[in-house]
């Protein structure tokens, strides 16, 4: 199925295609996707396909990336000044960012996975003492019942492991927890709310 988009400016294309005469004139282009490889132009620009897919991917990965970290206009002005474009277009590339970037972010958060949350644990401690075999054996294992809530429905996971790997998973997850304590950490939990 062919989707229909348009754009009021196309010279993403990091070549020659913002010193075209349709670009700078900033009439618009119309863009023919489908499955978003195959592009074709409504005008003419003189480019190829792969510099039109090229350049609508880089829009696309710049406006993405921005609105996930809600990064702001001197932010976002820095990032496209460093691109070489003309002033005029970095001035149409801000707009465009600041126009749709609430709108961007609530279509990223629909496509994020919904994750189960954590409701409650339960554990126990089980020793083997002696089995028909070995008389004198202690085999400790620690079973753990973890009840997760995902999309209003409660779900419950059941775990075994022994002491040794349980202490090793706690290393982890405190080094982790403590990994969150750090200003770039912080920094980008805070971009994420």
């Amino acid at each position: 199925m062919w989707q229909y988009h348009q754009c009021d400016l196309f010279p993403l294309n990091l070549g020659n295609t913002a010193q075209h005469p349709s670009v700078r004139s900033q009439r618009s282009c119309g863009l023919y996707v489908r499955n978003g490889f195959e592009l074709h132009t409504q005008g003419k620009l003189n480019v190829g396909v792969d510099t039109i897919q090229h350049g609508v991917e880089g829009l696309t990965y710049l406006l993405t990336e921005s609105s996930k970290l809600m990064i702001s206009e001197i932010d976002f002005q820095d990032s496209i000044h460093v691109l070489g474009f003309s002033d005029e277009l970095n001035k149409l590339l801000l707009q465009l960012y600041l126009d749709n970037r609430k709108e961007i972010r609530s279509i990223l958060s629909e496509l994020a996975p919904k994750l189960p949350s954590y409701h409650s644990l339960e554990w126990r401690l089980d020793v083997q003492l002696a089995s028909r075999s070995l008389r004198q054996q202690i085999k400790p294992a620690v079973t753990i019942k973890l009840h997760l809530n995902q999309n209003e429905d409660q779900t419950a996971q059941v775990l075994q492991t022994d002491p040794s790997t349980l202490l090793h998973l706690i290393q982890q997850l405190e080094q982790a927890l403590g990994e969150m304590k750090t200003n770039h950490c912080r920094r980008i939990v805070r971009n994420m709310k």
